[in-house]
């Protein structure tokens, strides 16, 4: 079904539009979940999570790009029980391990100045990564938005892990540059 069909229905409270949002997305969500999480049932939990809160927010909202706009919510669910489940314990997980990748690239500043500056530190995310070829920032993306592991992202790509490892290497390197230059790190 077409996402304008399954937003329609949506608008119309119609319990079916949870039934076809899941049948064609169920995989894409469980995929961006499974990367953060790494676990079955957390991965389930949260795609079910991700629906309701759709169901929730569809309307008043009417999302120009449905599997954005579900991938936005799933990512930042799981992210939230990623976190939850790990305030004491900090332990593996794509997750975790592509966050300490891009330590390098966040400042260490005041948390309330970080927060204020969030929705221009992305745009300016943004603008970087228009600026990369298109296999430099596909395979950012992958490892940085969907937490993808770097094994799966050099298949995707048909290249090496070592060369896929370089070019996150050297795009953080890039990226760093671009938002000292910018004035968000120093």
């Amino acid at each position: 079904m077409q996402d304008e069909k399954i937003l329609d229905l949506f608008w119309q409270r119609k319990e079916s539009a949870i039934d076809e949002t899941e049948r064609k997305y169920r995989t894409y969500l469980h995929c961006i979940a499974f990367s953060i999480l790494g676990d079955l049932s957390d991965c389930q939990e949260t795609v079910n999570d991700t629906l309701l809160k759709a169901w929730n927010s569809i309307p008043p909202h009417r999302p120009a790009v449905l599997s954005t706009y579900l991938g936005k919510i799933v990512r930042q669910t799981a992210i939230d029980r990623y976190r939850s489940q790990h305030r004491q314990k900090r332990n593996g997980g794509e997750y975790a391990l592509s966050l300490s990748e891009l330590q390098e690239c966040i400042s260490d500043g005041d948390k309330t100045a970080e927060e204020a500056d969030a929705k221009l530190l992305g745009e300016s995310i943004s603008r970087f990564l228009k600026a990369q070829k298109k296999e430099a920032r596909t395979v950012f993306v992958q490892r940085y938005y969907f937490s993808d592991p770097i094994r799966a992202i050099a298949q995707r790509h048909g290249i090496s892990e070592a060369k896929a490892t370089s070019l996150l290497h050297r795009t953080r390197l890039a990226l760093r540059e671009h938002l000292q230059k910018e004035g968000f790190l120093l």
